[in-house]
């Protein structure tokens, strides 16, 4: 249903700047992952984790032929007990390098988080934003994508335009595509399927 989604709010969003403005950025998210090679690092705040994100992601890196736009998602409060795709900590932030990509999605801005994507700049590590726009993250970001508070998008919404528009921009694979094909045939069925009996 994800692609319903994104297809209606393309709809309602037509003629506004959102629409250039997500896929602009989803381009520069694609771009920085396959040009630098290194990998995608996503992380959000202890109280916002971008878990559906992530999941959009890894569809669109399968979708698209572009491994590099699945992310390795950085967890505030992971333990190493969780299961390996969820046992990334923020050190990992501190380890990141050149030719890595970090991905911030931030409603706020707490200290520790702007203290290590800092470091991971001075580091050489491209630094994308998405959120509230205004503070300090957007002054220490490559590239950022605002969301302010009242804007007519949410910042889950402004996600699945995100990750779509990544996947978009990549050249997709004749796998992929027999993939995206065989998922558009089953959800056109679904749709127009008959209601099911209430006998």
């Amino acid at each position: 249903m994800d692609a319903v989604r994104v297809t209606l709010l393309r709809e309602v969003l037509a003629g506004t700047e959102w629409l250039g403005a997500t896929r602009r950025f989803g381009g520069v998210l694609r771009g920085s992952v396959v040009t630098h090679g290194g990998g995608l690092l996503l992380v959000g705040t202890p109280e916002y984790e971008p878990w559906h994100l992530a999941a959009h992601l890894v569809d669109e890196a399968a979708w698209s032929g572009t491994p590099e736009l699945a992310p390795t998602l950085v967890r505030h409060d992971a333990r190493p007990s969780d299961p390996a795709h969820l046992a990334v900590g923020p050190g990992r932030i501190e380890a990141a390098r050149r030719g890595e990509t970090l991905l911030v999605v931030a409603p706020g801005e707490p200290a520790a988080l702007l203290e290590r994507v800092h470091a991971a700049r001075r580091a050489g590590v491209t630094v994308l934003a998405l959120g509230a726009g205004g503070g300090e993250l957007e002054s220490m970001a490559h590239e950022t994508l605002a969301v302010p508070e009242g804007a007519e998008l949410d910042l889950d919404s402004v996600q699945h335009l995100v990750s779509a528009a990544a996947g978009e921009n990549a050249v997709a694979s004749p796998k992929g595509r027999r993939r995206f094909r065989d998922r558009l045939a089953r959800l056109t069925e679904t749709l127009t399927a008959p209601p099911p009996s209430p006998w």
